[in-house]
């Protein structure tokens, strides 16, 4: 039974009450609730929004030190989610993730990270002083993508480097493939190891029982979930969550107040709080609804010929658990990219899709949306399949293997701020990297500071790239320049 204070909106309400109010403003914002915004924007989004655009005062509590509804708001969530302690975010999980790191590690710090992580965890461990132990999560060359981290492999990394006191995963990832949480946190406390989750995909997870375990669920010390990407939350709306003592709290507040504004958004903290509202009320309906259109969408995706969607069943027996509200559709039997389909599907059926790589498309189905949006889609893969049938153009791509394991000159923090110069990236082999560089989305770092660029990277990057992927961290000139140490 969903217990009455759920229910409750302590900031949305106070905002509210605010804004009707119609209270005189001399303080910021300087569009004074709307009446110095420009015509246009105002005609477009109404003049509501305006009204609960708004600065810390006694009403509506501040951010950087709680004491009245956002404390209410936080604590709220922190009971919804199962953590003892809950914190809004308003620069996304980027800077969750910056703050996780610099939480529980100190300069210098052996931190094991998987090597899917995104790259705001690496940032993360540029500004810490840390020192990364990279292992590899698995690989499904069918589908062209990394899947997750094992038990197995977690073991043999945390046997690899025994003065690791910290572990990084990524679960769930892009693709909503988790890792078996449960049983590498449980190996993980018995050696007194912290476990740290970038969760940014998984904000939904608790609510449902036909999904993954969360990472709170499953034990972690602490983790950050996108509350934007998948549930009700405006976008750059996250949170970050404590649980256990092994974290000091304290810390986590003070690094909070380094990393985040001082001048917070009120529409985003609100949307926070309606949107932990919603899935501690109502989120097991909402997401048996997301749940069933995304199983009935991938049975129908399943049964048009050159398609094929990715189902639990396909990993069950691999350590490995499936978010079904994911759902990657590997277009390659087409004889087209992922890039290129995403394309197609935007320019001519007016569809947008999450992301796009070699082989798949990636898209995210949530309580936003209905029926008739995934008989759209069905419909307009079955119309590219059904224009591929008779095609003589049809290319095979190869597997592109991200590389894996690549030498270290430097921690990541002394390379990013040691002197550099910019080379092409093709004339780079052998040079130290100075950057992150990543194919993005989905953001995971192909090069760290500190390593060295090898020959596979390079062309990894580049082969992707003539694909019609983006390389970031690079300079788009006549080709891309990337940075790396003078020698």
């Amino acid at each position: 039974m969903v217990p009455e204070r759920q229910y409750r909106t302590p900031l949305f309400d106070a905002m509210v009450n605010l804004a009707e109010s119609r209270k005189v403003s001399f303080h910021t914002p300087g569009h004074k609730s709307g009446k110095g915004i420009s015509t246009r924007f105002r005609k477009f989004v109404g003049p509501k929004i305006f009204t609960i655009d708004l600065t810390t005062l006694d009403e509506v509590d501040c951010l950087q030190r709680p004491v009245g509804v956002i404390k209410e708001a936080q604590e709220l969530a922190a009971e919804a989610y199962g953590a003892d302690h809950s914190f809004f975010l308003i620069n996304g999980t980027t800077g969750g993730n910056h703050a996780m790191i610099l939480s529980a590690a100190n300069p210098g710090d052996e931190i094991l990270i998987a090597r899917n992580a995104h790259k705001s965890i690496l940032t993360g461990i540029i500004l810490s002083g840390a020192i990364p132990r990279f292992f590899p999560p698995s690989f499904d060359r069918e589908l062209g993508i990394l899947l997750n981290v094992t038990v197995d492999g977690v073991g043999r990394a945390i046997a690899q480097y025994p003065n690791a006191k910290i572990l990084s995963l990524t679960s769930p990832n892009y693709y909503g493939v988790t890792a078996d949480l449960r049983a590498i946190v449980a190996m993980a406390k018995r050696r007194e190891i912290l476990v740290l989750v970038d969760e940014a995909h998984g904000p939904h997870l608790h609510f449902h029982r036909k999904l993954p375990v969360s990472a709170l669920d499953a034990g972690v010390d602490l983790c950050v979930q996108s509350t934007h990407k998948i549930l009700g939350g405006m976008t750059q709306s996250s949170m970050l969550h404590l649980k256990g003592s092994d974290i000091d709290h304290p810390r986590v507040v003070k690094l909070l107040l380094l990393m985040q504004s001082t001048s917070p958004s009120y529409i985003l903290m609100a949307s926070l709080d309606l949107a932990r509202m919603q899935m501690a009320t109502e989120g097991e309906k909402l997401l048996s609804k997301a749940i069933d259109l995304a199983n009935d969408a991938r049975d129908r995706i399943n049964r048009i010929p050159g398609l094929s969607c990715l189902g639990e069943t396909d990993l069950r027996s691999r350590d490995f658990f499936l978010d079904v509200t994911k759902l990657t559709i590997c277009v390659k039997e087409l004889g087209l990219s992922g890039f290129e389909v995403s394309a197609i599907l935007n320019a001519d059926f007016g569809i947008q899709v999450e992301m796009a790589d070699l082989f798949n498309i990636l898209v995210i189905v949530s309580i936003g949306d209905r029926r008739d949006d995934l008989d759209r889609l069905v419909a307009a893969l079955g119309s590219v399949a059904g224009r591929r049938a008779h095609s003589q153009n049809r290319r095979a791509f190869p597997c592109l293997l991200p590389p894996q394991g690549q030498q270290f000159h430097l921690s990541p923090r002394d390379a990013f701020f040691a002197p550099s110069e910019y080379l092409p990236l093709s004339k780079a082999e052998g040079r130290t990297s100075a950057d992150i560089v990543t194919i993005y989305p989905p953001g995971v770092p192909v090069l760290v500071p500190g390593e060295e660029v090898g020959a596979s990277a390079i062309d990894y990057l580049l082969s992707l790239a003539s694909y019609g992927a983006r390389i970031d961290g690079v300079l788009e000139l006549d080709e891309p320049q990337i940075r790396v140490l003078r020698d």
